[in-house]
């Protein structure tokens, strides 16, 4: 969405941004991007819970998507075939490993595609749970994974927000040129593949997952992590207002 404040200034996505600002370039100095945000209480609530120390499964790395996975948008086949590969490779045995699909909505495709590339034991499908439940899934899954395609390069996944407040690795599979990579590169996430390459991704995960075991997996940096607050949007909008109502 866009708010505009008598044409003064406008709040959008940093994609959308660039477009506007060609668009108005006599105003383009007073363009600027507002991003999406997490709600600091709600984690606060879901960090009160009773098992935050128990791994979401015993003795192996689980790597946890949460929401629906888009068969265009966040289209998953380059994942599993760099699986299969690595399987292969004997770099990932079945056991070491897990990945997660919470909410995917798309379960079907994800179960075709496992089957298909025969990384079954790899793969868990699972349903929708209450949205604190999937807070509290976050914040004890040992990493989390990003999949957004090329034809998103100018959108970026609400749930990166969170993912960079739950304080664990991240994984990030998308177009390096895109709006995703670049918001968590700014955050300091470094693990970034191209979705739509197996051989990318299959280079990419062994070395992430031997990280993630050994707990040097690098983290978002905390002064990013508070920015993407949503009180840290508000500072940062207030923060505008106040250059545009100075001129």
């Amino acid at each position: 969405a866009t708010v505009e404040q008598a044409d003064r200034s406008v709040f959008t996505t940093p994609g959308a941004a660039r477009l506007y600002r060609e668009r108005y370039p006599a105003s383009a100095d007073r363009i600027m991007v507002l991003e999406n945000g997490y709600d600091e209480e709600s984690f606060v609530e879901a960090e009160h819970g009773d098992d935050l120390d128990e791994p979401l499964n015993d003795g192996c790395v689980t790597l946890l998507h949460s929401g629906i996975v888009y068969p265009s948008e966040r289209d998953p086949t380059q994942l599993f075939a760099a699986l299969a590969q690595m399987a292969l490779r004997g770099s990932t045995l079945p056991g070491e490993v897990k990945i997660r699909f919470r909410a995917a909505v798309h379960d079907t495709l994800l179960q075709r595609l496992a089957a298909e590339h025969g990384v079954e034991p790899f793969i868990e499908v699972l349903p929708a749970i209450p949205y604190a439940d999937a807070l509290q899934e976050m914040l004890r899954a040992d990493a989390l994974l990003v999949l957004q395609a090329a034809n998103c390069n100018e959108q970026i996944p609400a749930k990166i927000y969170e993912y960079l407040r739950a304080h664990r690795p991240i994984v990030c599979l998308t177009d390096p040129a895109g709006d995703t990579a670049m918001v968590l590169r700014r955050a300091g996430v470094d693990v970034i593949g191209r979705l739509d390459s197996s051989e990318d991704i299959a280079r990419l995960l062994p070395a992430f997952f031997a990280a993630v075991r050994s707990q040097h997996a690098s983290l978002p940096r905390p002064e990013e992590v508070q920015r993407a607050s949503r009180s840290g949007r508000a500072e940062t909008l207030a923060g505008q207002l106040d250059r545009l109502t100075a001129v």
